[in-house]
């Protein structure tokens, strides 16, 4: 089942209701290995400086 209107995120095909709010397991798995390969980052400051400065 495909959901009218929305598209994939990751290669732009109809949505799947099973794997939303993607089209496939294949763009699912493609998008949290993005993730788990810091391919995306969310704006802020860096939670741990690179360098440490010594108190």
């Amino acid at each position: 089942m495909t959901l009218s209107g929305r598209k994939c995120p990751i290669c732009g095909k109809p949505r799947s209701a099973e794997h939303t709010p993607f089209c496939s397991k294949r763009c699912r798995d493609r998008d949290l290995l993005q993730w788990l390969e810091d391919g995306y980052a969310l704006p802020g400051p860096p939670a741990f400086p690179d360098n440490p400065q010594d108190d």
